[in-house]
């Protein structure tokens, strides 16, 4: 693989080599001619498109004659496309591309595929290849589709450019992270949020699906238009339908007037469905028609009405497993699957935690109205260690319990509820609870804590349960409900008027 002449001085749009994994600009390492990767078995192709490409698109072109040597070159070099055989030995085409989508998932690939194995190719296209061209080549339709897609590979480069005033930075969007992870979800991020392409949001409960979803629409053409979510699993299903399509007067009982969905709500905006994987079989279905047709029916109308709404949807749950037992639609995963964005758990993002930690503590330090406020170093450290199954929402809510509870400037593990960085100390108590069965040893923990951090609350705001309610992060009505189960009062909390 030759090295290209640095006497020319470099085009617009010039290559951004990649570090790491990242992309960077580095004056000294600009490549002048955009690089395709040519993977075949068959030499004859590979000599031809070796002698015929540079010469119509003035390129380079770089081959491989397997899969396997296709991932060596793409982790040795920089190119801007990728032209992938699908039958080869050893590591097939469709084996490639996932690998490539893994690993560089603003890489550009066409499949290049025999008559005969269209069904594969268009396999290809729903696991993210951008275009299949069949064999043997027309030359000016494979001129036209390369030209196509590096002119895809250009306008990502110089997003990513333009946009790279992000590395450096701790938050992005008001997402906080500097870790190789997090980079990757900002650069997706930036790519996918100027389009109208359905974007899928995967992890853990905690991680910040959310976050995501509110940056794709400040970051698009929408961004003036309204941002509606709905949170799928806490709306009962037989009211969730008449939420998402609207309902006509009379349409069913109680029903005494016309009500909007949040589809039309959305129109000409974003509407996030969080949580998605846990709706019905049967909204499934009709979210899967609106998704195809851009129109909706409300419950009691005969017409359809378009709308005009960009979907983001997000999971916790394994949706493919779903698919395979049925419980989830594969059209409807393969309509909301067009742009996947997978948040990492914070266990894999540990770099991370010094900068949540910071970035929570200022926020929530002037939200609770307190003095500023450090984490100990012996705290630090049981975080760095610490699994966080709750992910940033645990770290977040720790963060919020240290300000409350910690007397003075620093926070210490005691403050909350840390001992060894796996048991939280302050819920055992003096009385041994080891001795009980497993379901009271679990009752008493909780009964301990919500005990002690609500009558805290409760204490702090003179028994307001509003505002204690919006300290700690819960729906007033939530709250409620937690001090109804313990029989936590706030009127022990009110001050007594005074007789006189």
């Amino acid at each position: 693989m030759g090295a290209v002449a640095a006497e020319r001085r470099p085009t617009p749009g010039a290559r951004v080599p990649l570090v790491n994994g990242m992309m960077t600009m580095n004056d000294q390492e600009l490549q002048f001619k955009e690089r395709i990767l040519v993977v075949d078995d068959e030499p004859d192709l590979l000599r031809l498109l070796t002698r015929t490409l540079p010469r119509d698109l003035d390129c380079e072109v770089l081959t491989a004659t397997s899969g396997e040597q296709a991932m060596q070159a793409l982790q040795e070099e920089t190119v801007d496309l990728v032209l992938l055989d699908m039958k080869m030995p050893g590591m097939d085409g469709l084996d490639v591309l996932e690998r490539i989508r893994a690993d560089y998932p603003w890489l550009t690939v066409i499949m290049m595929t025999a008559h005969g194995c269209i069904e594969l190719a268009v396999q290809a296209m729903r696991k993210g290849a951008y275009d299949f061209i069949t064999k043997p080549f027309d030359h000016d339709a494979l001129v036209f589709s390369v030209e196509k897609a590096l002119e895809r590979s250009r306008l990502i480069r110089e997003n990513l450019h333009l946009q790279r005033r992000l590395k450096g930075e701790k938050s992005f969007q008001n997402i906080v992270g500097k870790s190789p992870a997090m980079q990757r979800v900002f650069d997706a991020l930036q790519m996918v949020a100027d389009s109208d392409l359905t974007v899928l949001i995967t992890g853990e409960s905690g991680t910040g699906k959310d976050l995501v979803a509110r940056a794709i629409h400040n970051l698009s053409r929408r961004k003036d238009g309204p941002f509606v979510a709905v949170n799928c699993p806490t709306v009962p299903e037989n009211i969730l339908e008449s939420e998402l399509f609207g309902y006509r007067k009379g349409a069913f009982t109680h029903a005494t007037q016309n009500k909007m969905g949040l589809f039309q709500e959305a129109h000409r905006g974003t509407l996030f469905l969080d949580e998605i994987g846990d709706i019905s079989t049967s909204i499934q279905t009709k979210l899967l028609r609106v998704l195809q047709e851009k129109t909706i029916k409300p419950l009691g109308d005969t017409k359809d009405i378009r709308v005009d709404v960009r979907v983001v949807a997000s999971t916790n749950r394994n949706l493919q497993e779903k698919m395979r037992t049925g419980e989830f639609r594969e059209d409807l995963y393969y309509r909301l699957n067009v742009v996947p964005i997978e948040m990492p758990p914070l266990r894999e993002r540990r770099e991370d935690i010094p900068l949540l930690v910071d970035h929570f503590l200022k926020i929530h330090g002037k939200e609770l109205n307190r003095p500023s406020k450090t984490v100990s170093p012996e705290l630090m450290d049981l975080f760095l260690r610490h699994d966080w199954e709750g992910n940033v929402r645990e770290l977040e809510n720790t963060i919020m319990r240290g300000i409350l509870f910690a007397p003075g400037e620093e926070i210490l593990p005691e403050h909350v509820g840390f001992s060894d960085g796996s048991l939280p100390c302050s819920l055992l108590g003096e009385e041994a609870i080891h001795d009980l069965p497993y379901r009271e040893a679990k009752e008493e923990v909780l009964r301990r804590f919500n005990t002690a951090y609500i009558e805290r609350l409760l204490s702090m705001t003179d028994g307001n349960v509003t505002q204690a309610a919006r300290m700690c992060g819960l729906e007033r009505q939530a709250l409620q409900q937690v001090m109804r189960r313990f029989n936590i009062r706030a009127d022990k909390f009110r001050a007594k008027p005074t007789e006189g």
